[in-house]
């Protein structure tokens, strides 16, 4: 018997098409859905959370599943017994090459010399090295698993902290202690409830003077107003991928704060990571149309 997923683009139909036990359905997202809704029993959403009115065309749902890594614009919004799956492991790569990059640009500073290039002014200097700094990475799945990987290729050392202390993972207890220790300061970590405003005045406080925060996580885990007071202060450093709030207005400090990097949410934005994205998918609907749990499923509160 086979299962049917509504697939809202070809390249995902074209992704599902290998598995004999699986029908791909293609449709619009926005769009009435196919005559095969009724029967379907996974969705791969086009788009954030639908209304009320696609979960009643969808009897027979079983699994949501996201292309996306996280999945805080979902729970708590799919039916009752429905299952919600993320696409953990199609974006750590991406998103630590991101963090590499912007540290790396900060530390060797590349906008200095992007500004003399651009002045056609040769000016020698001796910058910051990214070799040799501790890093401290909040979140340790596969985010912060393959941060690590990278960072360490640069003589980098990274202490490691997850919600619970593990084998070689910090509690998130630990962190008052690990802060002041620390010249980078890295968030990978979904936004729940206890991780919005995690990133407060009280834990910028605790970083070292001329440390750096990376925001790869979610606007809302770091305090907006504590972070524009310790940058304009000039005392500590930020690289920001998401913002809070996000689009950042034109008229906010963030944009001409001293020593702050920011980009418009892209860290996960490159080529290849759609068909990324469907690889992960496909396997986790496999495991569903076999009979098993998906891998990535999101429990409880996420």
């Amino acid at each position: 018997m086979t299962v049917t997923v509504l697939v809202p683009d070809d390249e995902g139909v074209a992704a599902l098409s290998e598995n004999p036990l699986v029908q791909a359905v293609r449709y619009q997202w926005g769009d009435p859905v196919p005559p095969e809704a009724s029967k379907a029993e996974v969705l791969i959403p086009g788009r954030h959370p639908a209304d009320n009115a696609l979960w009643r065309e969808l009897p027979n749902l079983k699994l949501v599943q996201l292309l996306s890594a996280g999945a805080d614009d979902w729970v708590g919004k799919v039916p009752d017994g429905v299952l919600l799956s993320t696409c953990r492991g199609a974006h750590g790569g991406s998103m630590a090459e991101w963090v590499a990059a912007v540290l790396l640009s900060m530390y060797r500073q590349l906008d200095v010399f992007a500004t003399a290039q651009r002045m056609a002014r040769w000016e020698p200097m001796t910058s910051e090295t990214l070799q040799g700094q501790h890093v401290l990475i909040v979140g340790a799945g596969d985010l912060g698993r393959q941060l690590r990987r990278r960072l360490e290729s640069f003589d980098v050392r990274c202490t490691m902290v997850g919600m619970s202390a593990r084998d070689g993972v910090h509690g998130v207890e630990d962190l008052p202690a690990l802060l002041p220790l620390h010249d980078v300061v890295v968030m990978m970590v979904p936004l729940t409830s206890h991780t919005r405003g995690m990133v407060d005045a009280r834990f910028l406080a605790s970083m070292r003077d001329g440390a750096v925060l990376v925001n790869a996580a979610r606007g809302p885990v770091v305090v907006t107003d504590a972070l524009v007071a310790e940058v304009t202060a000039g005392r500590l450093r930020a690289a920001l991928d998401v913002t809070e709030p996000e689009p950042l207005p034109a008229e906010h400090p963030l944009w001409t704060a001293p020593g702050v990097v920011l980009t418009p949410h892209v860290g996960g934005a490159v080529h290849g990571v759609r068909r990324r994205s469907y690889a992960v998918a496909a396997a986790e609907i496999a495991r569903y149309a076999g009979g098993e749990l998906p891998d990535n499923l999101v429990h409880g509160e996420y």
